[in-house]
């Protein structure tokens, strides 16, 4: 019977190779990679059927590759594993087209499962999640999409993402919302760690597409 292939990535070898141990011999790994460039160029060459990848990697985060990856090739199935254990990481993750998200620290227990859940179409998350129960409702429920990510934003966190937006500076939004420049430097930092961004323009690009520069 043939093997599923699965590629992974993860930028600590160690910890692939030990991922790799867990998979085999019920998977057929066909490839590691330790950045998001490789992973997009290895996944059009040796075409998985199932990706499992980190989120932070260098070159280029790997919700951004398979955001990438899947708008060339959308049958690929994917599955995150991390170490981050927040919602809005997870609600990027599946924005992404993901169908899976599991811990690392879990996964010996859930992987496995978590690549047979999407091999059949079908989310798996990890009980693990900070807010699982109530993100996997909005998943069940389709709203995952619009409502997903931001939805685990703060309040304060959407008020200075649509400030950016709308090219308010820093200190502009300081003096708006009456908090230091600081606060919304912090506040900027932590939106685009948790969103899997990179710069301020993906926030702009994000606050338009999920329409937070009309609240």
């Amino acid at each position: 019977m043939t093997r599923p292939r699965v590629l992974l990535a993860d930028d600590h070898r160690i910890v692939a190779e030990g991922i790799r141990g867990l998979l085999e011999p019920e998977f057929e790994v066909i490839g590691i990679v330790e950045n998001g460039l490789d992973l997009i160029e290895s996944a059009g060459r040796l075409r998985p059927e199932v990706i499992v990848a980190d989120i932070s990697m260098p070159l280029l985060n790997g919700i951004e590759a398979v955001r990438q990856i899947r708008q060339v090739n959308n049958t690929i199935k994917v599955i995150f594993l991390t170490m981050h254990p927040d919602v809005a990481y997870a609600a990027s993750a599946f924005e992404a087209g993901a169908l899976g998200y599991v811990l690392k620290h879990s996964a010996p227990s859930e992987l496995g499962t978590a690549i047979r859940s999407a091999l059949k179409g079908e989310k798996f998350v990890t009980p693990m999640l900070t807010g699982a129960a109530a993100f996997v409702d909005s998943l069940t429920r389709g709203t995952s999409d619009r409502s997903g990510a931001t939805a685990y934003l703060t309040r304060r966190q959407r008020q200075v993402m649509r400030l950016l937006a709308e090219g308010c500076s820093v200190k502009e939004i300081a003096s708006l919302l009456a908090i230091s420049s600081r606060t919304v430097e912090y506040h900027k930092y932590q939106m685009i760690k948790e969103l899997g961004m990179k710069t301020v323009a993906d926030l702009v690009r994000y606050a338009v597409k999920h329409g937070i520069v009309n609240e």
